[in-house]
């Protein structure tokens, strides 16, 4: 009975194993200890992808100003082959970290990091004191619109940030010692407009050391906010607003106390920046936040665990720590909790949820991390990895993905899934410490692909102002776009080879107008396009 079953399972795996395919790599070399944050999904399906690099044998000099040897904002688009469209810096004279990025609805983004550096190369502002926020908002060219440096004289971090329905932003990172804090390290909340100007700012924290995560939109307008919670609650002391030279800073102390050594603490932020609600998810030991994600009803919350069944956790552990999510509905409510083991320290770093297409059910859930040896390396140690589940947490597979090269040390950051059912993946690839390369697979994967909802042509934004995005969801290898009027008069012809091609709308009159798709293969597809 053994022997069939380990049949079996050799089976599943190669058909499993069958099912994905490589469709790009790219590898970007480095010589030195470079950090990768994140990859970011562009509206025309390109590729951001972000960390922190130190330049080789580079370095911006300005009159009076020295060479910059430090960590500086890296950056490099990769069009929807996997080619570099282009590639930047941003450098201040000491060390900077890029850790957030978010596309606009411009088709730009906004990069938000950690600097330590003066005024000086192409750090606009003065430093606030030890370490500030700095965000840069560019262009889909990497041109630099505007910056701004945000700090006071304690240390500040970033750690997130979204756009808001207002096309203004929230930062989300990470205050030390604040004078206006209430442990060691708080959580900084601030509120832009979509120009920069600073709008409020709200410090969460309890009695110890509190970071944030990860933080997500929510349907309502407001944010939700992953914390790696070290602290207990805060009694006896009820949100306070003011302060001496601002009337913007509002603070609010947590009012859960932590089962362990750390625990997930989840905040719902509304519309305005306030909080709406807060929950603490713990079992005696250490339990790691990571990250979130949007469902049909509510939200799943992944990281890591090393608590066995304790505090409010009612799942055990297996081995070294285990992938662990809770379900929550909108209102923060338990609706199920879940891990998985892959025998070494399982590390979660990304999660996608996929939608129907009316949005009203979650169809499954996908999760991209690695798992790293705490002794000696094996075969799979130190390899991205994806995790399946159903809508209810349930494992449906499990896949290592080595791409066209294997390093001896490889760790993913981030995973991204696409709408036409492929998947990114970004991460580190290094034979040893101190020499990371960054490793990004573009991933076609049958099982996921057979649960995405198909179309023909899907347009967007539409209603539109300026730019609309036509997206073409059949396979294709050229083919021409055609904007008419009503009348049946051509306006507009372009060539593509790109699933997702950006239009200008702007000299267009308000009113409908017809695209029509054509391939090579004579596949046609039409849809109207409403002019605002």
């Amino acid at each position: 009975m053994k022997k069939l079953y380990t049949s079996a399972f050799l089976v599943c795996t190669i058909l499993s194993t069958s099912a994905q395919e490589v469709l790009w790599q790219k590898d970007i070399k480095s010589s030195t200890q470079d950090f990768l944050s994140q990859v970011t999904t562009t509206i025309d399906q390109q590729y951001l992808i972000t960390g922190s690099a130190i330049q080789s044998g580079s370095g911006k000099l300005e009159a009076g100003s020295k060479q910059n040897n430090g960590y500086d904002f890296h950056l490099v688009k990769l069009n929807q082959q996997g080619e570099q469209s282009w590639e930047k810096y941003f450098s201040g004279q000491d060390h900077d970290y890029l850790s957030a990025t978010v596309t606009t609805q411009d088709g730009g983004f906004l990069l938000a990091g950690t600097s330590y550096s003066a005024k000086g190369l192409d750090k606009k502002d003065e430093a606030k004191g030890g370490s500030d926020i700095w965000l840069i908002r560019i262009n889909e060219f990497g041109d630099e619109l505007w910056q701004k440096t945000l700090g006071s004289s304690s240390d500040e971090e970033a750690r997130a940030v979204i756009q808001t329905m207002d096309q203004g932003f929230i930062v989300a990172g990470n205050v030390q010692n604040s004078a206006k804090g209430y442990g060691s390290k708080d959580v900084l909340i601030i509120k832009l407009d979509k120009d920069g100007k600073e709008l409020s700012q709200i410090i969460l924290g309890g009695k110890g050391l509190d970071e944030v995560e990860k933080m997500i939109p929510t349907r309502d307008g407001g944010a939700l906010l992953g914390i790696y919670s070290r602290s207990s609650e805060v009694r006896d002391l009820g949100p306070k607003t003011g302060d001496p030279g601002t009337s913007k800073i509002s603070q609010m102390p947590k009012a859960s106390s932590n089962f362990g050594e750390g625990d997930y603490w989840i905040v719902k932020l509304d519309k305005n920046g306030k909080v709406e609600w807060e929950k603490n998810y713990g079992g005696k030991e250490d339990d790691h936040l990571r990250t979130l994600a949007l469902t049909s009803n509510g939200y799943i919350i992944g990281g890591e665990s090393r608590s066995d069944r304790s505090g409010n956790k009612t799942v055990g552990i297996e081995e070294g720590t285990d992938l662990w999510l809770i379900a929550l509905n909108e209102k923060g409510d338990e609706q199920w909790q879940k891990s998985y083991n892959f025998k070494n320290r399982d590390v979660l770093m990304g999660m996608s949820v996929i939608h129907s297409a009316d949005d009203k059910s979650s169809k499954g859930i996908l999760l991209g991390g690695y798992t790293q040896a705490e002794g000696r390396i094996e075969t799979d140690d130190e390899t991205f990895l994806m995790l399946y589940l159903d809508g209810n947490g349930n494992e449906q597979w499990r896949k290592h993905v080595k791409g066209e090269s294997r390093k001896r040390e490889e760790r993913l950051s981030d995973l991204k899934l696409n709408r036409d059912g492929s998947i990114i993946l970004a991460g580190t690839s290094a034979e040893e410490l101190g020499k990371e390369n960054w490793k990004i697979v573009k991933l076609g994967d049958k099982q996921v692909n057979d649960l995405i909802e198909k179309y023909d042509i899907k347009i967007y934004p539409n209603p539109v102002t300026d730019y609309a995005y036509v997206e073409i969801g059949f396979d294709f290898k050229e083919g021409e776009i055609m904007l008419y009027d009503m009348g049946g008069r051509q306006l507009q012809n372009l060539k593509t080879k790109n699933k997702v091609t950006k239009i200008n709308t702007q000299a267009l009159v308000q009113g409908a107008y017809l695209i029509t798709i054509k391939t090579n293969d004579n596949k046609t597809a039409n849809a109207k396009l409403i002019k605002k």
